[in-house]
């Protein structure tokens, strides 16, 4: 049973009430972790209060130093960092050990190296100059999800210090050992106390007592549309920044002219990553009618071949989904499509495996065919692994297909015509689309999405614009 504390003011905290952390691999209790509230998230915020003024005084490299120190502990730890995500999320230990563990130091040496390159504007008149500045904005409140927890922990700490403000982080409370990790990382290095608190528990309590908060200045907030409504009804009164990254439908458009042989293993990696619990999935998948059966027949193959089973094995594609809960939910949308009149080409069950496993929230690769592109199914987020799939026959109606939904946070393009794939892709209303690739990232780009599926952009730049305050000051020569 690991022990799991709040990290406030440099120092764990002593826990009170409780709450049970579950691996979703074997539903065994793994770990209890503080059920914190108002009391818990005020000393927090005091801490980082307290912090503060020291923290932005320190010269942008001084602070950037920092941020490399973290790196460096992570990395020594990168093997601890995939284990315990593994364990805590269900997903394969060789996604998160390529994925969460590599990215969660990548991001932290990343914007060291962003913020040491970045040049902010001067612009020249014929009497005077106009300097920009950077200031921090004060206390950020950072709410993170369960998908990818150190991943996206690490991508809003990471640039909220380095610009000069101090944090209160909140991580999902479904998947809370990697935040420890980082307190404890974050500890061992000797970062000044209250530059970073992670406060656990949950979003109804812990969450909304950050954003409620007046002392708080920013919210930089990634989960669910439905939550992000609450968090945008509570901050925007208060004049808070903020930042929403929220839900997805992904359209996956596969021109004719796609080379089958090559994209589908990609196609399907943007379906089913993470057992497609990943905001930017590509759940619906949109096939040009000249190619239909054969992408079809080839793409069921595919994902039939794929492995479900235990998360430690390098052999299993997907693993777990987070919880039991999660799993249900996804269930209903597979009975769903079936009332909705969907045909069931591939999974759409749970896979029978040898104890401990067969208590866990497995499910196998879902394919669903025969559906309107605007049911129900088609149309709202599931985020588990089920794919639907979608003929068209002209590139108009693909785009209106893609831009059906109330979402528009990603897509992708496949074709051997870039420049048509390009020009596809600029008509879809989303925040992200990749041609003949997916989640091919580069950190100095935008993220986010439109619709509703966000607010705002993070990313190079814009991290650094969202987490500072730009002055312009005024010489007059």
């Amino acid at each position: 049973m690991i022990q799991i504390n709040n990290y406030i003011n440099g120092e764990f905290q002593p826990i009170k009430d409780f709450l049970e952390d579950t691996n979703p691999a074997t539903g065994e209790v793994i770990a209890n972790i503080p059920k914190s509230g108002l009391t818990e998230v005020e000393k927090a915020v005091n801490a980082a209060d307290e912090a503060r003024i020291s923290w932005s005084k320190l010269s942008l490299e001084e602070r950037t130093d920092w941020l490399d120190k973290i790196a460096d502990a992570l990395e020594y730890r990168s093997d601890d960092i995939a284990s315990l995500e593994s364990l805590d999320t269900g997903k394969p230990i060789t996604l998160a050990k390529a994925v969460d563990a590599s990215r969660s130091v990548a991001n932290f040496r990343f914007f060291a190296k962003f913020a040491r390159d970045f040049s902010v504007e001067n612009f020249e008149m014929d009497d005077a100059m106009n300097h920009v500045v950077l200031k921090p904005v004060g206390i950020a409140g950072l709410i993170t999800p369960w998908n990818l927890p150190l991943y996206l922990l690490s991508w809003k700490i990471a640039p909220a210090i380095v610009m000069g403000n101090t944090v209160v982080a909140k991580p999902s409370e479904l998947t809370p050992l990697t935040a420890n990790l980082l307190s404890e990382v974050i500890h061992e290095i000797g970062l000044p106390a209250g530059v970073v608190n992670i406060v656990h528990g949950l979003g109804s309590e812990a969450g909304q007592a950050i954003v409620e908060n007046s002392k708080v200045n920013l919210i930089s907030f990634t989960g669910g549309t439905i939550t992000g409504k609450m968090v945008a009804a509570t901050a925007a009164p208060m004049f808070k920044k903020l930042s929403l990254e929220l839900g997805g439908k992904n359209a996956t458009v596969v021109l004719e002219d796609t080379n089958l042989e090559e994209s589908i293993p990609e196609i399907a990696r943007s379906g089913f990553m993470n057992q497609g619990q990943v905001c930017l999935c590509g759940s619906r998948i949109l096939v040009s009618d000249k190619i239909w059966d054969e992408f079809v027949d080839k793409f069921v193959d595919y994902v039939k071949s794929m492995k479900v089973g235990d998360p430690s094995s390098p052999n299993s594609d997907l693993g777990a989904l987070v919880s039991l809960s999660h799993r249900d939910k996804v269930e209903s949308y597979i009975h769903l499509a079936q009332r909705e009149g969907g045909e069931i080409l591939c999974g759409g069950k749970s896979p029978k495996l040898p104890s401990p496993f067969d208590k866990g929230a497995f499910l196998e690769p879902t394919i669903i065919s025969g559906l309107s592109h605007m049911s129900r199914t088609a149309t709202e987020e599931i985020f588990g692994p089920v794919v639907t799939l979608h003929r068209f026959k002209s590139d108009n109606e693909a785009i209106e297909m893609a831009n059906c939904t109330e979402y528009g946070l990603a897509g992708s393009v496949w074709t051997s015509d870039v420049k048509r794939g390009k020009e596809l892709a600029e008509q879809i209303e989303t925040g992200m689309v990749w041609v003949n690739t997916w989640l091919h990232r580069d950190l100095r780009v935008p993220f986010g999405g439109v619709k509703n599926s966000g607010v705002g952009r993070e990313g190079g730049r814009w991290s650094l614009s969202f987490f500072s305050e730009a002055v312009n000051i005024c010489v007059k020569e």
